[in-house]
Formats: C-alpha cells, structure tokens, sequence
C-alpha cells in the first residue's frame, strides 16, 4: 500500500532484493542479511546504511583505516573513500560501487556502521563494462 502513495512528496519505504543477492554472491553472508529500501523524490543516487555485529570491538578510527585501505589497495576504481560531506546530488555520475562516507562510520562496542553512497545507474553499469571486457 504505501507504494501506491505520492512518491513526489514522500519517502516511500519497500523491499528489497539487495540483501539476497549478496548472499547469492557471497554464500559466506547467506541468511545474515536483511534490508529495506527508501524511495526518495531525487533524480538518482542511493546511500546504503550497514549496521554490522562484528565478533570484536573496533574503534572508528581503525574500521576508516580498513576502508581507506581496501578503496586504495584491493578495490580502487570500485570503492572510494572520502572524507568530503556529500550528499546525493554530489555522486551522480560517479564509477565506484560504493563510496564509503567515513564522517558517518559508527561504534559501539562489537556494532559498528558504515554509510556509502552510490549511483545506482553508473556504477552497476561499469561494473558490467568491465566484466564484459575481461571476457
């Protein structure tokens, strides 16, 4: 029902596909997932909220560094770190899958959050350039 409301003048809460197909990809998150989605009136661009239960304490300052690490190293071009405040209008035609906002990383004893924005258009899409090009 809420879907059928004015979605010009709303946030719209729905369901989302997301967190199964993680764990379709990642067969290790299978089950340990779950989400939902709002739809907001803006041209594009999404932001992902993670809360994670970890099995050990983590400052903020060293899940960044991890973060940081990961979008410089082993996933540079698909994860950005930034430390700029953005808000949607500012990753529209952005590459990365995601773009780890660390001003908004979280802690609390073992739960930790993470915030990342994504264009939810251009980023899939050179994601798909890019396999379609290793083939």
């Amino acid at each position: 029902m809420r879907r059928a409301r004015s979605a010009p003048h709303s946030i719209i809460t729905t369901t989302t596909g997301a967190a199964k197909a993680i764990g379709d990809v990642l067969p290790a998150l299978k089950g340990k997932l779950d989400g939902f989605f709002y739809r907001v009136p803006v041209i594009d661009g999404s932001i992902v909220d993670l809360s994670i239960d970890l099995k050990k304490e983590v400052s903020v300052k060293d899940l960044n560094a991890i973060l940081k690490s990961y979008a410089d190293q082993s996933l540079k071009g698909i994860l950005k770190y930034t430390e700029e405040q953005f808000v949607s209008a500012d990753i529209l035609g952005n590459i990365h899958s995601s773009i780890v906002d660390c001003n908004l990383t979280k802690s609390i004893g073992k739960l930790v959050k993470v915030v990342a924005w994504y264009d939810n258009e251009v980023g899939i899409s050179n994601r798909i350039a890019e396999l379609v090009s290793a083939l």
